[in-house]
């Protein structure tokens, strides 16, 4: 038996789930109670169109645990995640998606490997039961992808199934389609992460939300997410540095073509010369963005008393010794 004394909230966001949400509940409440575990049940229909919200309305006053939150449209994953968790009471909190997928017997094993002392535990679909072409290997190009351009290697991005300790959720803010990228934006955070294997089930009902578009902003949004791990304290560092190599290299040249003038030789029609202004005018241009971007950054942290370093704990005499 896991022993915990905090809160568990499992979020789960649904769109178009009206076959599979019941049997996904009575499950959680299978395993949360075989376990003893005190918890609470946030599902978040994000704008669903079929008789989801219908569902979710007739369980909510039967289930005093459940709590249901109705999004005006479908806004996607991520801001349905940002949704439960702005609307949370535990202290642990657990993800997972609404399609039978994710295996809810899994949830003690991340709870027990977070209580190691971990702030963020990662599913890792070992056996996925996706098809070959359309999701698994796009999903393992893409996982690939992320841990190179990131430096957290993670076998699976793409799996939901998480458990993240409040204090790390509290710091991340969630916009686009960061949910995938939780482990990066908890890294930031200096967060202890792990990943361990799940189990993984076929889809039973219903069919996959994800097309071939969001590979596309997933791209993007990877780039956003590598410049707010490299950079997002200090911006100057690329902006600057891009401008002051821009700026020297445009002197070098400049300097190269006045010897050349003083010389006789004519330099008006030089591909060089104007490069060596295209460069000028860039490097100028960077470094003034670097500037901005410093400006915005303190402007950020210090309108939401965001500090730009996180305390794990704090030891003295005092404390060990009340």
């Amino acid at each position: 038996m896991i022993k915990v004394n905090n809160l568990i909230s499992i979020v789960v966001p649904v769109y178009n789930e009206s076959e599979s949400i019941k049997l996904l509940i009575n499950e959680i409440f299978h395993v949360m109670d075989s376990h003893k575990l005190q918890f609470e049940l946030i599902i978040v229909n994000d704008g669903s169109v079929d008789n989801t919200i219908n569902v979710l309305e007739n369980l909510s006053k039967k289930i005093k645990q459940l709590i249901v939150i109705n999004l005006r449209k479908n806004y996607g994953q991520t801001a349905a995640l940002a949704a439960g968790f702005d609307n949370l009471n535990g202290e642990i909190i657990v993800t997972l998606d609404g399609d039978l997928q994710n295996d809810p017997s899994d949830i003690p094993k991340l709870i027990t490997k977070l209580n190691e002392g971990y702030d963020l535990i990662c599913g890792w679909r070992f056996q996925r039961k996706d098809k070959l072409l359309n999701r698994r290997i796009p999903s393992k190009i893409a996982n690939r992808l992320i841990g190179n351009v990131t430096g957290i290697h993670l076998h699976d991005y793409g799996c939901s199934l998480k458990a993240f300790k409040r204090e790390i959720v509290d710091d991340i803010k969630l916009y686009g389609e960061l949910h995938r990228f939780l482990p990066v934006l908890a890294n930031i955070e200096g967060a202890k992460i792990k990943e361990i294997k799940v189990n993984h089930r076929s889809r039973k009902y219903g069919h996959s939300k994800y097309g071939i578009d969001r590979t596309f902003r997933v791209l993007m949004d990877l780039l956003t997410v590598w410049f707010m791990n490299k950079f997002l304290t200090r911006p100057m560092y690329v902006f600057g540095f891009i401008g002051i190599i821009s700026i020297i290299s445009s002197f070098i040249m400049s300097s190269y073509l006045i010897v050349l003038k003083f010389l006789g030789e004519s330099i008006g029609n030089r591909p060089l010369l104007i490069f060596a202004l295209i460069l000028g005018i860039a490097g100028v241009q960077l470094f003034s963005f670097g500037l901005l971007g410093e400006l915005l950054m303190r402007t950020y942290h210090e309108s939401q008393n965001r500090p730009i370093y996180r305390v794990r704990e704090i030891k003295s005499m005092k404390t060990n010794n009340p």
